[in-house]
């Protein structure tokens, strides 16, 4: 039986930094090198970092609002011996950020895909809050309106360590939900600006880091680490 995949190229997940650029490998740099062309959630941020290390493979934008209808050409690339990476803004593509659909995709046409290990918010988050990390559920971000507070409610119940991701603009929301639901003595950490300067993590019930975020104004990304329901 001859080999499906010898003619398709390769589509590479490549995680970039959260906040260091020291936390770019090497073997990231090449595979960005090597490919006909990087699939970038926003070509401006992806294009700091390849200008960084001196990439100048071509900048194709690829997200939520187009991935629809440029995944099939993507495809015909890669069909046609065409190789592909692929960048989120921050952390590993797939995980909150676009590239599943093209994934999934690839695995059906039989085509490579290769996700480097590396970047993402939530494990390092996980591992500093101090909750028990050995059995955790991760969510994302929770739905902004509808379909919200059922989740919530849903989440109350987990047993389980449960992984959010939140803006700052919404942080004190969440966490005043959290508190209604789950109790004002639910054990939660919240943590910013992962390797970055002023990189913080706040831990203690929900009460408590209501007060704190009501006193000090959010600033940056949330990672927020809650503990499973006793």
């Amino acid at each position: 039986m001859s080999d499906s995949t010898a003619q398709n190229g390769t589509l590479y997940l490549i995680p970039t930094p959260v906040g260091n650029l020291g936390d770019f490998t090497p073997r990231a740099v090449d595979i960005l090198r090597e490919v006909t062309f990087i699939l970038a959630e926003d070509t401006r941020t992806t294009g700091k970092l390849t200008h960084h290390f001196e990439v100048d493979t071509p900048l194709k934008a690829f997200h939520q609002h187009n991935e629809h209808k440029s995944t099939p050409g993507w495809i015909n690339a890669l069909q046609t011996g065409h190789s592909l990476a692929i960048c989120s803004d921050a952390g590993t593509p797939g995980i909150s950020d676009p590239a599943f659909l093209l994934v999934r995709a690839c695995t059906e046409q039989g085509i490579p895909v290769v996700c480097l290990p590396g970047a993402t918010a939530f494990v390092p988050a996980l591992v500093v809050s101090g909750i028990p990390c050995d059995r955790f559920v991760f969510e994302g971000f929770l739905p902004h309106k509808k379909g919200r507070q059922k989740r919530i409610i849903a989440l109350a119940e987990e047993e389980r360590t449960v992984v959010l991701y939140e803006s700052p603009h919404r942080i004190l929301k969440l966490l005043n939900e959290i508190e209604t639901h789950c109790g004002s003595d639910r054990w939660v950490a919240c943590s910013r600006e992962i390797s970055k300067l002023h990189e913080q993590t706040v831990r203690g019930p929900a009460s408590e880091l209501i007060a704190h975020f009501t006193e000090h104004e959010p600033r940056g990304e949330f990672v927020v680490v809650m503990a499973g329901k006793p």
